[in-house]
């Protein structure tokens, strides 16, 4: 039977319904009539994956459950999809808020409301071990005419296409899983990721796959992510941002994310979200 961390309801329960209901989105309809928060994330170590129980672990989870339990919030249903059903099944209602790791880019931002950032995250590849094909940005790939291989809705995608990897050289599979298989057997010479899934992944390898040199790779490689929220909660994004602002940087939020290693230099600075949106 599935885990659901139960315990308290929204904060201003006690307020007339008649009150809200026309300012209130669909995810503070479902709170005030007693209903869980659905989180929905996919398996991706170590950004959000499922535990015993579908328990949700990694950081990003991790850094949610702690903003919520600010704002009063622990009644809490994990919900598990593949990547590339997070933001599709946000807006088809199965879930109530994206914590799989999401990159804030423009071509999101037209169908999620996401929070202030939360991290700054740079790109990474995965290549045999050795790189013998000197692997390390986007326009050493296109050159070599190499095979890259990266998750199907990942960011990579856009990035390959702005660095110049002809479409016919990109292989697209479900998750970190097959990416790890196509390099290892060959099939692929370079997969694209995040830096932390591609550390996870080198380790997971038996030394057959290292990761690149990310110091060769260029600024706009580098990301922020945030919590992506349909657009009618919108109400519901202000007040996750508020108590995001005590929250980010804390020792509390340090101390939860700490084992999954995020550390202060994942921090994601002063930028916002709309600006984020606008250069992403």
């Amino acid at each position: 039977m599935k885990s659901i961390w139960k315990s308290v309801a929204a904060a201003g329960m006690g307020l007339a319904m008649s009150a809200t209901a026309a300012l209130a989105g669909p995810l503070m309809d479902r709170i005030n009539s007693g209903e869980p928060i659905r989180i929905g994330f996919a398996n991706e170590v170590p950004w959000a994956y499922p535990g015993e129980d579908n328990k949700p672990l990694g950081f990003v989870n991790a850094y949610v459950l702690g903003v919520l339990h600010e704002m009063g919030y622990d009644n809490i249903t994990p919900v598990v999809t593949d990547w590339g059903g997070l933001i599709p099944g946000l807006n088809a209602n199965r879930f109530d808020m994206v914590t799989g790791g999401l990159y804030i880019l423009n071509s999101r931002c037209q169908n999620v409301a996401f929070s202030e950032p939360m991290a700054k995250v740079g790109d990474a590849f995965i290549v045999p071990k050795g790189n013998p094909k000197n692997l390390n940005n986007y326009e050493q790939i296109a050159k070599a005419g190499a095979t890259f291989v990266t998750g199907a809705g990942y960011n990579q995608v856009e990035s390959a296409a702005k660095g110049g990897i002809p479409d016919g050289d990109v292989m697209t599979v479900p998750g970190p899983t097959e990416i790890l298989a196509a390099v290892k057997a060959g099939r692929a010479d370079a997969g694209g990721v995040t830096y932390f899934t591609a550390q996870n992944l080198a380790k997971q390898s038996d030394g057959s796959v290292e990761v690149s040199d990310v110091s060769q790779l260029p600024e706009w490689t580098q990301n922020w992510v945030g919590i992506g929220f349909r657009k009618a909660d919108q109400d519901f994004v202000d007040k996750f941002n508020e108590a995001q602002k005590k929250y980010l940087g804390s020792d509390a939020m340090m101390k939860a994310v700490e084992e999954y290693g995020y550390s202060k230099d994942n921090l994601p600075g002063d930028k916002t979200s709309a600006e984020v949106c606008k250069m992403r």
